[in-house]
């Protein structure tokens, strides 16, 4: 079921595309607001602070790249990157840079519809208002809050980086398989995209770690998975 009223940033600057999009995004509930290039695209994000943007890389004034840089620089709105470029490297740039997600075209709107469902079921979690808050060493989580500090100071973190840092917290040091992350975080349709999971780990230990090489929170168990390092720390529940 999709929440009634997501707001949702197209930005692309095929006309057909761009309109059916947004008929069938609104055909399905949802408010659609439309960019046809970069400028535009944030423009928009600043003024409207949609629920999510969806992108296309191949913008006539700027890179896509560009848009998500500039959203990341002060937000964590969802980004789904739509895009005819479907190698791994512009998968994983487009990931490395801070997007949620990425479907190339040609594609099927109910796909699409799946992939905005969970983006939107990331954001809009509601608190228990009984979450703990987990602590170790220099790392702290407010469950509730959705508020991670380090040393004290708070890191912003995407809907979906955090999202994979509540797997962890549910299961302290205990070692979890790429296929249990993958599906935690992106449902169990993404079993086969470990190129995700590699990104985002990537992405948190350079958040969090102070030392990413040399890392004290998340280690990688080889040819396994990771773990957190998280000595005697109580278990997150599920919600």
């Amino acid at each position: 079921m999709t929440p009634s009223g997501a707001r949702i940033l197209v930005v692309d600057d095929e006309e057909a595309i761009r309109r059916s999009l947004e008929r069938n995004l609104r055909g399905h509930g949802f408010q659609v607001e439309t960019a046809t290039d970069a400028s535009q695209a944030i423009a928009a994000h600043l003024a409207s602070r949609p629920d999510i943007v969806v992108l296309d890389l191949g913008l006539p004034d700027r890179d896509g790249f560009d848009v998500i840089r500039r959203i990341r620089r002060s937000s964590s709105t969802p980004i789904l990157v739509l895009s005819v470029r479907g190698s791994d490297r512009d998968k994983v740039a487009a990931l490395d840079l801070g997007a949620d997600d990425y479907l190339t075209k040609p594609f099927s709107v109910d796909e699409l519809l799946a992939r905005l469902r969970v983006l939107l079921r990331h954001v809009a979690r509601p608190s228990q208002g009984t979450e703990p808050v987990f602590r170790v060493r220099d790392l702290t989580v407010d469950v509730e809050r959705r508020q991670v500090t380090v040393a004290g100071k708070e890191i912003r973190l995407t809907p979906t980086e955090y999202d994979l840092l509540r797997a962890f917290l549910r299961y302290p040091d205990r070692v979890l398989t790429a296929r249990m992350l993958l599906q935690a975080v992106w449902g169990a349709e993404a079993e086969s995209e470990a190129h995700y999971l590699h990104v985002y780990m990537g992405r948190l230990r350079r958040k969090i770690e102070p030392d990413p090489r040399h890392p004290r929170y998340f280690a990688t168990e080889p040819g396994v998975g990771y773990r957190l390092l998280a000595d005697a720390a109580p278990p997150v529940p599920e919600l």
